[in-house]
């Protein structure tokens, strides 16, 4: 394997991430034509047939007057006609039947593939083209899915139209589609709006919010680190009154241990040993143990391990996908494969997060040699990778100084059609600004941007480096007030 990687002018990140899926599919996926075999029986007695169906014609018999048994005595030929329905006009409406529910399949089907693809902007063109149809008709179930992709894809304000629209076209808003709009609010940081949304449930008597609707809102409170609103939160349950579960009081709990209140990330556990309707779980283990793994506090991490399964709580295979994962931060490889080989003893499937976590230790610290490895076991297993895959094996040949195996990478992941992600891009452009070719970054970051893709602190952080490594002040500035729109946009209201 050669360490030497080729002039900088040679990458082409932006142009291997253009690659289109399509043009793989064409290319390995051809249909063939296979032609019955018909025998020379069958063939005959189709002659036959055929022969005898063009056999001359009978001779048409003369009817005289008062003799066709069809005529009854007061029936006219005019009343006869009248009963009688030409067959032309019966295959007509059928042929115009049978169109219209081709053509309603066709765009339904098409909104349908647009949503489970994840494709927001398409899912909309396509929805107009529905409404524009006389079969049209609103329904709840369609604004549900349609709005819930939307706050998935980093679209709040769509989905706010779309639930403004709904409520023109005379669907009455349930408490199930208020809260789908609350969390597109939620996933994108808006909290302001979030919380209109709330009040207005709460002042209407038919639409109050459930324990789902304040987990929603509680998790985006701890996510940025708020956690007065979360007691105000919890207050407001109690008069409710709603009994916070076992998944909120787990929110809660990573809330704390993220932001390194590990007292008070205790007493919420203690509560939950204490409490009959939140009792500590799986979940509550994988947790706990997570938050010290990433931290680096392996001896923190055993401990409460132990604790755990003092508890009655057995592990299940995330659970030890954590221990690898701290383990590998660590760099404590001989830990690591005993996790590993206990997991295999006792079946526990090694799994994709399993083999990331493995990856992601060798792509750290730039060890080309065993990430290779590791993936090449991972592929012949028959595990396919994801998008932390691609972004982890992206970073390590980075680091190891192997750009041109980033290109490969990245054509590798447009062939498996890898969801390219603001990770994924964000793994990319880190692997520019490693290889010093700035313009490249800069190409990946529009085409980002052209992806409908938001960057996040992690895209700026990178390029702005980048850039302060060699004196580009301007472009820093420039960055410095992309990431204050992109990440800070005004609060919208309703």
């Amino acid at each position: 394997m050669s360490s030497l990687a080729p002039p900088s002018s040679s990458l082409s990140f932006s142009s291997s991430l253009s690659l289109s899926s399509n043009s793989y599919r064409n290319l390995h996926h051809r249909h063939r034509i296979h032609y019955p075999i018909t025998s020379p029986r069958f063939l005959f007695r189709c002659a036959m047939r055929s022969a005898s169906s063009v056999a001359a014609p009978k001779k048409k018999k003369l009817w005289k007057q008062g003799e066709y048994p069809g005529d009854v005595a007061g029936t006219s030929s005019f009343d006869r006609n009248k009963r009688r329905t030409p067959n032309k006009n019966i295959k007509k409406k059928a042929d115009r039947k049978d169109n219209l529910n081709s053509w309603v399949n066709t765009v339904t089907e098409a909104f349908t593939e647009s949503i489970n693809n994840k494709q927001w902007l398409r899912a909309l063109e396509v929805f107009e083209m529905l409404k524009e149809q006389p079969f049209y008709q609103p329904k709840h179930g369609t604004y549900m899915k349609l709005i819930v992709l939307l706050g998935k894809s980093g679209q709040p304000q769509h989905a706010q139209n779309q639930f403004n629209t709904m409520i023109q076209e005379g669907l009455d808003p349930t408490p199930e589609l208020y809260t789908a709009l609350l969390a597109a609010y939620t996933r994108n940081n808006l909290l302001d709006p979030a919380f209109n949304i709330l009040n207005q449930m709460n002042n209407h008597p038919s639409i109050q919010p459930d324990i789902h609707t304040y987990s929603i809102l509680i998790k985006a409170c701890v996510d940025a680190s708020r956690f007065d609103l979360v007691q105000s939160l919890y207050e407001e349950m109690t008069k409710i009154p709603l009994t916070p579960n076992t998944l909120t009081q787990n929110t809660v709990l990573a809330g704390y241990g993220k932001a390194g209140k590990f007292h008070e990330m205790e007493k919420v556990l203690n509560g939950m040993l204490n409490s009959p309707d939140s009792k500590p779980d799986v979940w509550t283990m994988n947790t706990v143990i997570g938050l010290f793994a990433n931290t680096g506090q392996v001896e923190t991490m055993e401990k409460w391990y132990e604790k755990f399964k003092k508890f009655g709580i057995e592990p299940e295979t995330r659970t030890f996908n954590i221990l690898v994962s701290g383990y590998a931060k660590k760099k404590m490889y001989d830990k690591m494969s005993t996790v590993l080989s206990y997991m295999r003893k006792l079946s526990f499937p090694w799994t994709t997060s399993t083999y990331n976590n493995v990856i992601e230790a060798f792509s750290d610290v730039g060890d080309v040699k065993n990430m290779e490895f590791t993936f090449d076991q991972m592929r012949a297993e028959g595990i396919r990778g994801d998008t932390k895959t691609f972004c982890c094996l992206i970073r390590g040949y980075a680091n190891g100084g192997l750009f041109h195996k980033v290109v490969n990478m990245v054509e590798l992941a447009g062939k498996l059609e890898i969801s390219e992600n603001t990770s994924f891009y964000n793994a990319v452009i880190y692997a520019c600004a490693r290889a010093d070719d700035l313009m490249e970054m800069e190409r990946v970051f529009e085409r980002m941007k052209g992806k409908e893709c938001r960057g996040d602190n992690t895209t700026f952080d990178i390029m702005v480096e980048a850039y302060k490594k060699v004196g580009m002040n301007d472009k820093v500035y420039d960055l410095e007030q992309e990431r204050e729109m992109t990440l800070n946009p005004k609060q919208t209201t309703i």
